[in-house]
Protein backbone atom coordinates (compact mmCIF):
# COMPACT_ATOMS: atom_id res chain seq x y z
CA UNK A 1 0.00 0.00 0.00
CA UNK A 2 1.46 3.23 -0.87
CA UNK A 3 0.37 6.31 0.68
CA UNK A 4 1.49 10.23 -0.31
CA UNK A 5 0.47 12.28 2.60
CA UNK A 6 0.96 16.46 1.85
CA UNK A 7 1.80 18.50 5.09
CA UNK A 8 1.46 22.67 4.45
CA UNK A 9 3.16 24.02 7.00
CA UNK A 10 1.72 27.24 9.06
CA UNK A 11 3.24 30.03 10.97
CA UNK A 12 3.24 27.88 14.15
CA UNK A 13 5.31 24.71 13.02
CA UNK A 14 8.12 27.36 11.31
CA UNK A 15 11.54 26.83 12.67
CA UNK A 16 11.14 22.86 13.18
CA UNK A 17 13.23 19.98 11.92
CA UNK A 18 11.28 18.30 9.60
CA UNK A 19 12.17 15.03 12.01
CA UNK A 20 10.57 16.85 14.87
CA UNK A 21 7.81 18.01 12.63
CA UNK A 22 6.58 14.19 11.77
CA UNK A 23 7.46 12.75 15.14
CA UNK A 24 4.60 15.39 16.39
CA UNK A 25 2.37 13.91 13.60
CA UNK A 26 3.13 10.33 14.87
CA UNK A 27 6.22 9.12 12.69
CA UNK A 28 8.48 6.54 14.49
CA UNK A 29 11.94 6.08 14.12
CA UNK A 30 11.36 3.15 11.82
CA UNK A 31 8.62 5.15 9.86
CA UNK A 32 11.59 7.57 9.56
CA UNK A 33 14.09 5.03 8.47
CA UNK A 34 11.75 3.56 5.67
CA UNK A 35 11.63 7.42 4.34
CA UNK A 36 14.89 7.85 4.25
CA UNK A 37 15.69 4.80 2.28
CA UNK A 38 12.69 5.42 -0.23
CA UNK A 39 13.26 7.45 -3.01
CA UNK A 40 11.80 11.12 -2.33
CA UNK A 41 10.32 9.65 0.52
CA UNK A 42 10.01 13.44 1.91
CA UNK A 43 10.28 16.58 -0.69
CA UNK A 44 10.16 19.82 1.01
CA UNK A 45 8.66 21.98 -1.73
CA UNK A 46 9.33 19.56 -4.07
CA UNK A 47 13.03 18.94 -3.67
CA UNK A 48 14.42 15.70 -1.64
CA UNK A 49 14.85 16.82 2.08
CA UNK A 50 16.82 15.52 4.85
CA UNK A 51 15.04 14.69 8.17
CA UNK A 52 17.40 18.02 9.65
CA UNK A 53 16.14 20.41 7.21
CA UNK A 54 14.35 23.10 8.94
CA UNK A 55 10.34 23.80 7.97
CA UNK A 56 9.01 27.78 7.61
CA UNK A 57 5.93 28.91 7.14
CA UNK A 58 4.53 28.62 3.49
CA UNK A 59 6.71 25.49 2.50
CA UNK A 60 4.84 22.24 1.72
CA UNK A 61 5.99 18.77 2.92
CA UNK A 62 5.03 15.66 1.22
CA UNK A 63 5.55 12.04 2.53
CA UNK A 64 5.56 8.58 0.80
CA UNK A 65 4.89 6.00 2.51
CA UNK A 66 5.60 3.10 -0.22
CA UNK A 67 5.00 -0.84 1.19
CA UNK A 68 5.52 -3.22 -1.74
CA UNK A 69 5.06 -6.19 0.12
CA UNK A 70 1.45 -7.83 1.14
CA UNK A 71 1.14 -10.28 4.14
CA UNK A 72 1.83 -13.90 1.69
CA UNK A 73 0.50 -15.85 4.18
CA UNK A 74 -2.73 -14.87 4.08
CA UNK A 75 -4.86 -16.65 1.16
CA UNK A 76 -7.32 -14.08 -0.81
CA UNK A 77 -10.67 -15.67 -0.06
CA UNK A 78 -14.51 -15.60 1.63
CA UNK A 79 -17.06 -13.18 1.56
CA UNK A 80 -16.30 -9.49 2.20
CA UNK A 81 -18.19 -7.69 4.99
CA UNK A 82 -20.03 -4.62 5.17
CA UNK A 83 -17.32 -1.49 4.57
CA UNK A 84 -18.47 1.33 7.02
CA UNK A 85 -16.19 3.44 6.45
CA UNK A 86 -12.74 3.83 4.09
CA UNK A 87 -10.57 5.91 2.98
CA UNK A 88 -6.53 6.47 1.96
CA UNK A 89 -5.33 5.59 5.56
CA UNK A 90 -7.85 3.29 7.14
CA UNK A 91 -10.92 1.20 6.51
CA UNK A 92 -13.80 0.27 8.73
CA UNK A 93 -16.01 -2.75 8.20
CA UNK A 94 -19.10 -4.06 9.77
CA UNK A 95 -17.80 -8.06 10.70
CA UNK A 96 -20.47 -10.27 11.09
CA UNK A 97 -20.76 -13.04 12.94
CA UNK A 98 -18.91 -16.65 13.07
CA UNK A 99 -16.00 -14.55 10.94
CA UNK A 100 -12.40 -15.06 12.73
CA UNK A 101 -10.04 -11.98 12.06
CA UNK A 102 -6.76 -14.42 11.64
CA UNK A 103 -6.61 -17.53 9.64
CA UNK A 104 -5.70 -20.35 12.14
CA UNK A 105 -5.75 -23.81 11.89
CA UNK A 106 -9.49 -24.09 11.85
CA UNK A 107 -10.37 -20.88 10.15
CA UNK A 108 -7.46 -20.73 7.10
CA UNK A 109 -9.96 -19.10 4.49
CA UNK A 110 -13.27 -17.40 5.83
CA UNK A 111 -11.28 -14.87 7.91
CA UNK A 112 -11.60 -10.75 7.42
CA UNK A 113 -8.18 -10.99 6.85
CA UNK A 114 -8.55 -13.31 3.93
CA UNK A 115 -11.48 -11.02 2.51
CA UNK A 116 -9.36 -8.11 2.69
CA UNK A 117 -6.57 -10.03 0.39
CA UNK A 118 -9.43 -10.59 -2.12
CA UNK A 119 -10.91 -6.81 -1.84
CA UNK A 120 -7.42 -5.26 -2.17
CA UNK A 121 -6.39 -7.94 -4.69
CA UNK A 122 -9.25 -7.15 -7.12
CA UNK A 123 -8.37 -3.39 -6.85
CA UNK A 124 -4.46 -4.54 -7.67
CA UNK A 125 -3.40 -3.29 -4.77
CA UNK A 126 -0.43 -4.67 -2.26
CA UNK A 127 -1.97 -4.98 1.35
CA UNK A 128 -0.96 -5.86 4.69
CA UNK A 129 -2.95 -6.64 7.36
CA UNK A 130 -3.11 -4.73 10.05
CA UNK A 131 -6.72 -5.06 12.52
CA UNK A 132 -6.60 -2.26 15.37
CA UNK A 133 -9.25 -3.26 17.46
CA UNK A 134 -9.63 -6.83 17.04
CA UNK A 135 -13.18 -8.76 17.86
CA UNK A 136 -13.56 -12.27 19.29
CA UNK A 137 -14.91 -14.82 15.64
CA UNK A 138 -18.28 -14.57 17.24
CA UNK A 139 -18.56 -10.92 18.11
CA UNK A 140 -20.13 -8.23 15.06
CA UNK A 141 -19.45 -5.29 14.59
CA UNK A 142 -17.00 -1.89 13.64
CA UNK A 143 -13.36 -2.95 13.59
CA UNK A 144 -10.36 -0.61 12.13
CA UNK A 145 -8.02 -1.72 9.75
CA UNK A 146 -4.87 0.20 8.94
CA UNK A 147 -3.91 0.16 5.64
CA UNK A 148 -0.56 1.46 6.00
CA UNK A 149 2.43 1.74 8.71
CA UNK A 150 1.21 5.00 10.00
CA UNK A 151 -2.18 4.71 10.95
CA UNK A 152 -1.39 1.30 12.52
CA UNK A 153 1.49 2.64 14.88
CA UNK A 154 -0.76 5.80 15.18
CA UNK A 155 -3.94 3.98 16.24
CA UNK A 156 -2.18 1.41 18.22
CA UNK A 157 -0.80 4.39 20.25
CA UNK A 158 -4.66 5.35 20.64
CA UNK A 159 -5.78 2.13 21.72
CA UNK A 160 -2.85 2.08 24.37
CA UNK A 161 -3.56 5.63 25.79
CA UNK A 162 -7.08 4.51 25.63
CA UNK A 163 -8.15 7.11 23.33
CA UNK A 164 -10.39 5.17 20.70
CA UNK A 165 -13.65 4.85 22.57
CA UNK A 166 -15.78 1.43 22.08
CA UNK A 167 -19.66 1.40 22.77
CA UNK A 168 -20.74 -2.24 22.92
CA UNK A 169 -24.07 -3.86 22.96
CA UNK A 170 -24.40 -7.62 24.64
CA UNK A 171 -27.85 -9.15 25.39
CA UNK A 172 -27.31 -10.77 28.87
CA UNK A 173 -29.93 -13.20 31.13
CA UNK A 174 -31.84 -11.84 34.20
CA UNK A 175 -32.59 -8.41 35.42
CA UNK A 176 -28.33 -6.19 35.67
CA UNK A 177 -28.52 -3.17 37.67
CA UNK A 178 -29.81 -0.14 35.91
CA UNK A 179 -25.89 0.87 35.90
CA UNK A 180 -22.42 0.07 37.61
CA UNK A 181 -18.85 -0.45 36.80
CA UNK A 182 -16.60 -3.80 37.07
CA UNK A 183 -13.43 -3.48 38.42
CA UNK A 184 -12.06 -6.90 38.02
CA UNK A 185 -8.46 -8.24 36.84
CA UNK A 186 -8.60 -11.07 34.57
CA UNK A 187 -6.39 -13.60 33.92
CA UNK A 188 -6.06 -16.79 31.64
CA UNK A 189 -7.78 -19.43 33.10
CA UNK A 190 -5.48 -22.39 34.63
CA UNK A 191 -5.06 -25.30 32.14
CA UNK A 192 -6.88 -23.09 29.00
CA UNK A 193 -5.51 -21.59 26.24
CA UNK A 194 -8.80 -19.76 25.17
CA UNK A 195 -10.92 -19.28 28.48
CA UNK A 196 -10.04 -16.35 30.79
CA UNK A 197 -11.22 -15.61 34.83
CA UNK A 198 -11.47 -13.31 37.20
CA UNK A 199 -8.33 -13.76 39.39
CA UNK A 200 -7.62 -10.73 41.80
CA UNK A 201 -4.29 -12.48 42.60
CA UNK A 202 -2.36 -12.89 39.23
CA UNK A 203 -4.78 -11.18 36.45
CA UNK A 204 -4.31 -7.49 34.76
CA UNK A 205 -6.63 -4.50 35.79
CA UNK A 206 -9.81 -4.17 33.91
CA UNK A 207 -12.83 -2.17 33.61
CA UNK A 208 -15.94 -2.00 32.25
CA UNK A 209 -19.07 0.28 32.47
CA UNK A 210 -22.65 -0.93 31.96
CA UNK A 211 -25.79 0.57 31.59
CA UNK A 212 -28.96 -1.22 30.94
CA UNK A 213 -30.98 0.16 28.22
CA UNK A 214 -34.03 -2.54 28.28
CA UNK A 215 -35.08 -5.36 30.27
CA UNK A 216 -37.33 -8.51 28.61
CA UNK A 217 -39.26 -9.58 31.50
CA UNK A 218 -40.96 -12.93 29.69
CA UNK A 219 -37.61 -14.23 28.32
CA UNK A 220 -35.63 -12.61 32.16
CA UNK A 221 -33.47 -10.86 29.20
CA UNK A 222 -31.64 -7.16 29.73
CA UNK A 223 -30.21 -5.69 26.75
CA UNK A 224 -26.90 -3.68 27.96
CA UNK A 225 -24.81 -0.77 26.64
CA UNK A 226 -20.84 -1.06 27.58
CA UNK A 227 -17.50 0.68 27.38
CA UNK A 228 -14.37 -0.73 27.99
CA UNK A 229 -11.49 1.23 29.79
CA UNK A 230 -9.40 -1.63 29.37
CA UNK A 231 -9.28 -3.85 26.14
CA UNK A 232 -8.20 -7.60 27.98
CA UNK A 233 -9.33 -10.72 25.83
CA UNK A 234 -12.86 -11.86 26.48
CA UNK A 235 -13.29 -9.10 28.93
CA UNK A 236 -17.25 -8.17 28.70
CA UNK A 237 -17.90 -11.89 28.25
CA UNK A 238 -15.87 -12.63 31.56
CA UNK A 239 -17.03 -9.27 33.68
CA UNK A 240 -20.67 -10.18 33.41
CA UNK A 241 -20.63 -13.69 33.97
CA UNK A 242 -18.55 -12.65 37.01
CA UNK A 243 -21.52 -10.22 38.45
CA UNK A 244 -23.97 -13.25 37.60
CA UNK A 245 -24.96 -11.89 34.52
CA UNK A 246 -23.52 -13.69 31.38
CA UNK A 247 -24.48 -13.17 27.46
CA UNK A 248 -26.82 -15.58 25.96
CA UNK A 249 -25.09 -17.73 23.34
CA UNK A 250 -21.63 -17.90 25.34
CA UNK A 251 -20.73 -21.42 25.36
CA UNK A 252 -17.50 -20.65 27.54
CA UNK A 253 -19.06 -18.63 30.17
CA UNK A 254 -22.79 -19.64 29.98
CA UNK A 255 -24.21 -23.25 30.63
CA UNK A 256 -27.54 -22.26 29.47
CA UNK A 257 -27.10 -21.55 25.41
CA UNK A 258 -30.11 -20.79 24.66
CA UNK A 259 -31.79 -17.83 22.37
CA UNK A 260 -29.20 -17.71 19.62
CA UNK A 261 -26.42 -19.28 18.13
CA UNK A 262 -23.38 -17.05 19.35
CA UNK A 263 -22.70 -14.88 22.43
CA UNK A 264 -24.82 -12.06 21.89
CA UNK A 265 -21.82 -9.18 21.43
CA UNK A 266 -22.09 -6.46 19.40
CA UNK A 267 -19.17 -4.00 18.53
CA UNK A 268 -21.58 -0.85 18.17
CA UNK A 269 -19.67 2.50 17.87
CA UNK A 270 -16.20 3.61 17.67
CA UNK A 271 -14.39 7.20 18.50
CA UNK A 272 -11.78 8.00 17.71
CA UNK A 273 -9.04 10.26 16.25
CA UNK A 274 -7.97 10.13 12.37
CA UNK A 275 -4.58 9.11 11.75
CA UNK A 276 -3.52 11.46 9.48
CA UNK A 277 -5.93 14.05 9.13
CA UNK A 278 -7.04 14.35 13.04
CA UNK A 279 -10.59 14.31 12.04
CA UNK A 280 -12.32 13.40 14.89
CA UNK A 281 -14.25 10.17 13.84
CA UNK A 282 -17.51 8.58 15.30
CA UNK A 283 -19.43 5.38 13.68
CA UNK A 284 -22.39 3.24 14.68
CA UNK A 285 -23.62 -0.05 13.67
CA UNK A 286 -27.49 -0.93 14.11
CA UNK A 287 -28.06 -4.08 16.09
CA UNK A 288 -27.56 -7.33 13.98
CA UNK A 289 -30.50 -9.47 13.13
CA UNK A 290 -30.04 -12.26 15.59
CA UNK A 291 -30.04 -9.37 18.38
CA UNK A 292 -32.75 -7.13 16.90
CA UNK A 293 -34.98 -10.08 16.85
CA UNK A 294 -34.81 -9.68 20.74
CA UNK A 295 -35.78 -6.12 21.27
CA UNK A 296 -37.17 -4.99 18.21
CA UNK A 297 -37.72 -1.69 19.43
CA UNK A 298 -33.51 -1.10 19.07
Amino acid sequence: MNRRIDYPIGEADSGQTIEYFLRQQGYTHSILVLLKRTQEGILLNGIWARTSDRLYGGDLLTVSIEEPHQSSDILPSAVMPAIAYEDEDIIILDKPAHMPIHPSLNHYENTLANALMSYFSGKGEYFTFRCVNRLDRDTTGLTIVAKHILSAVVLNRQITERRIHRTYLAICEGCTEESGTITAPIARKEASTVERCVDFKNGESAITHYRRLAYRADLHLSLVQLQLETGRTHQIRVHMSYIGHPLIGDFLYNANYTHISRQALHSASLEFEHPVTHQKMHLTSDLPSDMKCLFPSY
